[in-house]
């Protein structure tokens, strides 16, 4: 569960970058797919936090 709240924060940050217009043409080709994330990254950043809230609830030591 770690790895995909790591995933989604770097998602999140890329999404962030691409929808400022940070990332040359590549912003572009990365709004068109996902343009919601795009205008809204934080989105992606709460499913982050959530994960990894997920993760550390479910982890046995």
């Amino acid at each position: 569960m770690y790895f995909a709240a790591v995933a989604l924060t770097i998602l999140s940050g890329l999404f962030y970058a691409a929808g400022n217009h940070q990332l040359g043409s590549f912003s572009s080709d990365v709004c068109r797919y996902g343009g919601m994330f795009c205008d809204s990254p934080h989105y992606v950043l709460v499913v982050a936090i959530l994960a990894a809230a997920w993760g550390k609830f479910v982890s046995i030591r």
